[in-house]
């Protein structure tokens, strides 16, 4: 039986800091991290889980709207998901959500996806490769209290009763019926992200949260002051959505830093000599011992 109203999707989307990077100069003393130390990029699996919502609304039409907590310049990510195809973009960004752990990050999550409304998808991708916890996405869940379907790799099928999804294992896969709404944690093998829309880029490239306005203002001076650019921003759907914790209903004792029952504990940095290093020899051979020698390490698999 074919779902009897539009769908709508909600997307969690983050971004981070890029750990391919990572140097002893990039943590701090108390065990966060120096964002603006790192270039910033789209988290990996969250593209898959924004591919995977795309290709849902593709195959069966409704609504996507993509939803991020950050600091200001995480609009960048925002303005990707527009260009890639979301409906709407909405950012969470207030000093009151600083130093969040999983806790209160899923927390502030849920109170916005309540103030969005009605929903039948949660999307996220299964982790962030700044934190690899993978347990942002499962927090939520449980506190929307909807059933939730981890390590999505597709989505087989969909009607009124409910959705069909693929999980993906080491071993094999699984098909797992559930009922809507419901949440899904997406992994990376789950799909190639499509690159953004080259007509969607020239259309949005305007598209800003209030603290960008400066900086649009130099490139575009046409527009005489930040009051006229929101205006125009407003009328053409440009402007992305900023919420604070006062936009939202929050117990503040949850938010942030204070209602982070997790912290880091002690940061230990580990420091490779030449004598511990060794050369493989590029054949099969070597690659498979390198292989071998991982696992057996439990540093893959």
């Amino acid at each position: 039986m074919p779902h009897t109203r539009p769908y709508h999707s909600i997307v969690l989307v983050k971004q981070v800091p890029d750990t391919r990077n990572v140097t002893g100069e990039v943590m701090t003393k108390d065990g966060t991290m120096n964002r603006s130390a790192l270039p910033a990029i789209f988290n990996p699996e969250d593209l898959n889980a924004l591919e995977m919502a795309l290709d849902f609304k593709d195959r069966h039409g409704g609504t996507l709207t993509v939803l991020s907590m950050g600091p200001l310049q995480a609009a960048e990510v925002l303005r990707d998901s527009l260009c890639r195809g979301a409906d709407q973009v909405i950012l969470l960004s207030d000093r009151k959500f600083a130093g969040a752990d999983t806790q209160a990050t899923s927390y502030t999550l849920k109170c916005a996806i309540d103030k969005i409304g009605p929903y039948d998808l949660v999307f996220c991708g299964r982790q962030a490769i700044d934190g690899d916890t993978a347990q942002v996405g499962p927090q939520v869940a449980e506190k929307l209290g909807v059933p939730q379907i981890t390590y999505a790799e597709s989505i087989i099928e969909a009607d009124e009763a409910g959705i069909v999804v693929q999980r993906a294992f080491d071993l094999g896969t699984e098909l797992v019926k559930c009922t809507l709404p419901c949440l899904l944690t997406v992994v990376g093998s789950a799909n190639q992200p499509r690159p953004a829309s080259a007509r969607k880029r020239i259309e949005y490239k305007l598209a800003a949260v209030p603290a960008e306005y400066p900086g649009l203002l130099q490139k575009w001076p046409e527009f005489g002051s930040e009051e006229l650019l929101d205006k125009h921003l407003t009328e053409r759907n440009l402007k992305i959505t900023v919420w604070s914790a006062a936009d939202l209903k929050v117990d503040e004792s949850q938010l942030g830093l204070a209602g982070s029952p997790t912290q880091v504990h002690k940061v230990s940095y580990v420091v490779l000599e030449t004598s511990e290093s060794k050369d493989i020899p590029a054949t099969p051979e070597g690659v498979q011992a390198l292989i071998q020698e991982l696992i057996k390490e439990y540093i893959v698999g």
